[in-house]
């Protein structure tokens, strides 16, 4: 059958598929539309399995924050190329994804796109659309019944950060302030953890391995290592937890020093509890 022009042009409008692409698959659906979205769906599908060796290290973290900071959501989607991350089918996506994890209170980006198929064609169709891999990344749901959540997205939206309190009582507006500054300070200085004894073994004793071997080849004496493995050691907490850190707006004080002087001010016991970063293309997903 002939396939008309504004047939092609109405199919393409709708899927934002090619106008190639739109009239092969009108002329294999015999001008039934429904079906030749469908086909183009599966074109969609196809386009993600040819790419699945190429690499998707842009895209875009998005965070959503429910409106009494109880529950919030982080998560991270990618794609190819840069000119795709800013596109509106790509951002909308990605929103979509957002909302999809702050409804079901997902941790699992795989378990998020095989469990809702909705979600799932509309990346298939975001994939045919654009012609590149797109994934869901990661996605991470965190509540606080008993504080409150504070997130903070860095200009470009390759970078976020949701930040917990505990044991929030009162005077929230206020912790909401410092915490956002607490978040630009994950952003910016990524620490390993919050508190020094949240630190991996590992990690400390392979930190205690170099500062020994250093101080052996300065030709300082064995009786005297583990003190100044001790001392570095520190002052290597100092740089890596957060609530150790110098705070970046005022480096006479610590993050600990912050939220101490709230408490002190509001009468209250206030913690940070966790943090989550995501920077796009980290390599612990």
């Amino acid at each position: 059958m002939s396939i008309s022009a504004a047939e092609v042009n109405e199919l393409r409008k709708k899927t934002g598929a090619g106008m190639m692409d739109c009239k092969k698959a009108l002329t294999e659906a015999n001008g039934d539309f429904e079906k030749a979205i469908e086909i183009l769906r599966k074109k969609g599908a196809s386009v993600a399995a040819k790419r699945a060796e190429k690499s998707a290290n842009e895209g875009m973290i998005i965070t959503k924050v429910s409106d009494d900071s109880k529950k919030a959501v982080i998560v991270e989607i990618n794609c190819e190329t840069d000119f795709v991350a800013k596109s509106n089918d790509f951002v909308q996506l990605a929103n979509k994804v957002a909302d999809k994890t702050f409804q079901t209170e997902s941790n699992d980006a795989q378990k998020l796109i095989e469990t809702n198929t909705e979600l799932g064609n509309l990346l298939n169709d975001v994939m045919g659309k654009v012609g590149e891999k797109i994934e869901v990344s990661r996605v991470a749901t965190e509540k606080a019944e008993n504080g409150l959540l504070v997130d903070y997205v860095h200009m470009g939206s390759k970078l976020g950060v949701l930040v917990k309190f505990d044991k929030v009582s009162k005077n929230q507006d206020e912790l909401s302030e410092i915490g956002k500054d607490i978040a630009m300070q994950v952003a910016a200085m990524n620490p390993i953890c919050v508190y020094r004894e949240e630190v991996p073994v590992n990690t400390i004793e392979k930190e205690i391995d170099i500062y020994k071997e250093l101080a052996r080849k300065e030709g300082k004496p064995e009786s005297i290592l583990d003190k100044i493995a001790q001392g570095k050691l520190n002052k290597f907490y100092q740089e890596n937890c957060l609530v150790e850190q110098a705070f970046i707006k005022d480096n006479s004080k610590s993050v600990k020093d912050l939220i101490t002087e709230f408490n002190k001010q509001s009468g209250t016991e206030a913690k940070i509890s966790l943090f989550r970063r995501f920077h796009l293309g980290d390599e612990n997903k």
